[in-house]
């Protein structure tokens, strides 16, 4: 079945447009849902018909070539948060892909993390800045985009003496980020300045640029031998950014050391700490205004399920093991029975021969 096609893409329309006049004005977080639309469908509606604020329905239509980027990133920055906290009391769970409009309550697709101002909050907005910074720098040097290629500024440089230039297909990281701060952080920039902007904004802001500085702090250097007999006499040399699990874990560093900060400051950035003030706050750190609920026990005016049946670990000591994610509740021990076929063998001529193999495990379930 086309996506769009068990509602109708006119009525399917209708449906968003009715939704973009509930969301939130400057809202960040309704792009996000592009990483989870099914495929196709963000490509059908067009830029006018996604929950993109107005600043960005107008990148958007100026340069619909990058929704396919925008949306990549979008998946890759959710995806890398799924993968970073599969383990956690808090799993960065996100609402399953659906091709139909998603409820006013979903289209912050991380629920009340997103907005919080927890150092959740500043995981998922640095991840996704990241996400998107590499996604567009991607696009750029695959030649999928005519405003963007390759970084042609690093060309003939380089070290004769040591036998080494620059050439190749150097990422074009400074377009990536560029276009992320415009799409991201244009709109808040551009309608709240000042003492207008309120303590989670501000913090939304600094995060989204610390997600892009380490996409170009993990930047590495890649080099090609030429040469007789692959001597290496001459090396040409490329800058290339990493595997985006990379990034994720970098992130998942700075989410761990993450900085609390006061929310009503007349110095930007100022640690709650009193004895750490002096300690300057990088932008490259995560920060966040307000400390985290309890993620052991559910509360469903804040959308946390709690970690009872979450699957666990009993011989872990890290965040999966059953101490850990149950906290402290116990757990319950299933035997699970597997059958699958094995010992498979083609027999001459023309079919193939297996057994049925069963295996048990345990499993065990935070109480």
């Amino acid at each position: 079945m086309e996506p769009g096609a068990a509602l109708g893409l006119p009525r399917l329309c209708v449906l968003l447009a009715a939704l973009l006049a509930l969301l939130p004005r400057c809202s960040q977080g309704s792009w996000m849902w592009l990483g989870i639309a099914s495929f196709g469908l963000p490509e059908k509606l067009g830029c006018a018909n996604l929950p993109l604020s107005a600043r960005q329905r107008e990148l958007c239509k100026r340069k619909p070539q990058l929704l396919a980027s925008i949306r990549e990133g979008a998946r890759l920055g959710i995806q890398e948060c799924k993968n970073q906290f599969r383990h956690e009391r808090w799993n960065c769970s996100v609402p399953a892909a659906s091709s139909a409009a998603p409820p006013a309550s979903e289209v912050s697709v991380f629920g009340y993390e997103q907005s919080s101002g927890t150092k959740e909050t500043a995981f998922i907005h640095a991840v996704m800045a990241a996400g998107l910074v590499h996604s567009v720098t991607r696009s750029c040097s695959a030649g999928n985009m005519t405003e963007c290629s390759c970084d042609a500024s690093l060309q003939n440089g380089g070290s004769a003496s040591e036998g080494w230039h620059w050439g190749g297909c150097s990422d074009d990281i400074q377009y990536g980020m560029g276009f992320s701060r415009r799409f991201l952080d244009g709109t808040i920039s551009r309608n709240m300045t000042g003492k207008d902007r309120d303590g989670v904004t501000t913090m939304n802001l600094h995060n989204n640029e610390a997600g892009r500085q380490a996409v170009a702090r993990l930047m590495s250097v890649d080099c090609r031998c030429h040469g007789v007999s692959g001597s290496c006499a001459v090396k040409t040399c490329w800058r290339t950014m990493p595997a985006f699990e990379k990034i994720g874990s970098f992130l998942k560093e700075k989410y761990e050391n993450s900085v609390h900060v006061l929310e009503r400051a007349k110095r930007k950035g100022r640690r709650k700490e009193r004895y750490q003030r002096k300690i300057p706050v990088h932008k490259e750190d995560l920060i966040y205004l307000h400390r985290s609920p309890n993620y052991c026990v559910q509360a469903p005016k804040l959308g946390v399920p709690g970690t009872q049946g979450r699957e666990c670990s009993r011989t872990s000591g890290g965040p999966d093991g059953c101490n850990l994610l149950c906290c402290g509740r116990g757990y319950n021990t299933h035997v699970v029975r597997h059958v699958q076929r094995c010992e498979c063998k083609f027999v001459w001529c023309c079919y193939v021969r297996c057994r049925r193999c069963e295996s048990v495990t345990d499993v065990h379930t935070c109480k």
